[in-house]
């Protein structure tokens, strides 16, 4: 039997948890704050009747992510923006990633995307909520070494959501850290 693929941060995190466990100060190594699942996102806003557009935004979503991406129908009504509760075009797409597949994305994204954004100081603090989870916008796709140059003619953002069990902002931030997560200094500002 051939053995089974580990990622890389899943390995670092395992072999460092105890670290973790010690510096945060927890009791039980069920505690210590473990990365659940990552959401990535993208709306099409005023163009979701643009049938090029939002299958461009789709099919990129599944390149970035490398899984089928959920059409996000609306939620409520909306006059001045045209919209009806749950009826037409999708106001935008998403995929959730679990396992192997959302460790994979976290290393690309962290060591490959986010050096590529132009005029990059580093992600945010502030983008944590009261659960510990991370919030993470970007302006373009184009970061992503998997789109290519006909994909790039549709710019659009995306937004990445890191789901973090029992996270406090701390321990949330910790963890991020370990996983080389490059969070701005504190004397900087934008």
């Amino acid at each position: 039997m051939a053995d089974k693929y580990v990622p890389r941060l899943k390995e670092l995190y395992l072999a460092k948890q105890k670290d973790l466990q010690k510096e945060l100060g927890l009791a039980n190594i069920n505690q210590v704050p473990k990365l659940e699942k990552v959401i990535v996102s993208s709306g099409v806003g005023k163009k979701r009747d643009d049938k090029h557009f939002t299958e461009t935004v789709e099919l990129t979503l599944a390149k970035i992510t490398g899984q089928a991406t959920t059409a996000r129908l609306a939620k409520k009504s909306i006059a001045t923006f045209k919209i009806r509760k749950g009826m037409g075009a999708p106001v935008g797409y998403l995929t959730t990633l679990r396992g192997v597949k959302m460790y994979e994305f976290v290393d690309r994204l962290i060591n490959i995307a986010l050096p590529h954004v132009r005029d990059f100081h580093g992600v945010p603090r502030k983008s944590f909520d009261r659960q510990g989870n991370y919030s993470l916008g970007l302006r373009e796709q184009t970061v992503f070494p998997e789109i290519t140059f006909e994909d790039a003619a549709a710019l659009h953002g995306l937004e990445v959501t890191f789901i973090i069990k029992n996270g406090s902002k701390e321990g949330s931030t910790k963890l991020l850290e370990l996983f080389g997560m490059p969070f701005e200094r504190s004397g900087e500002e934008k």
